[in-house]
């Protein structure tokens, strides 16, 4: 059974290091979420009697049907599951607080403002250059932050749902709502 990623240490070069930050996403979504059947697959009592060679003379087609009994599912949701999920949850609440509060380290901040006094300098006659109205400012750390978060949260929310219709797919008594199941399990 998998084991969950640590969670980094929380620290606003982590957040601003959006390669980073999006590496320790991926990187415990693949292993936990990614490979969840597997993980269930680990979780079911193999056969006692052993591998018999008759048993692939026909094809047979079965349903992994409801086949990891509850008090392993729920010990694989505790022990694994609700950990990296959380750990993950932790450093999403952590980097908004980031994303959300000045930025007086900026490196390019004097560079944006210097841009912008530039641009309102700048004289539009748009018969000439139909392009010379668009301006695309540079965004500062923490609206790409900002960006960057917004984009993993919808990438999280689709991972833990299909997630959580694997793990009702195949236990046997799983919660209903994985939020609810999660708060449960914080308290």
């Amino acid at each position: 059974m998998a084991q969950p990623p640590a969670a980094p240490q929380l620290s606003p070069q982590l957040c601003f290091s959006t390669s980073t930050l999006r590496e320790f996403f991926r990187y415990s979504r693949s292993t936990i979420d990614d490979t969840i059947s597997q993980n269930l697959n680990a979780l079911v009592t193999p056969s006692n009697a052993g591998f018999d060679p008759r048993s692939t003379s026909q094809r047979t087609s079965r349903s992994l049907g409801r086949d990891v009994n509850t008090e392993r599912c729920n010990g694989f949701l505790d022990k694994v599951l609700f950990p990296a999920w959380d750990s993950r949850s932790r450093v999403f609440e952590y980097c908004a607080a980031v994303a959300s509060s000045p930025d007086p380290d900026d490196p390019e901040a004097t560079l944006r403002e210097l841009q912008k006094k530039k641009d309102s300098e700048r004289v539009i006659d748009e018969r000439l250059d139909p392009y010379s109205g668009r301006f695309y400012p540079r965004e500062s750390r923490t609206e790409l932050l900002a960006s960057t978060l917004r984009q993993e949260r919808v990438i999280e929310d689709i991972v833990r749902h299909r997630t959580w219709e694997v793990i009702q797919g195949r236990c046997e008594a799983p919660p209903k709502d994985w939020q609810a199941a999660i708060d449960a399990w914080k308290k």
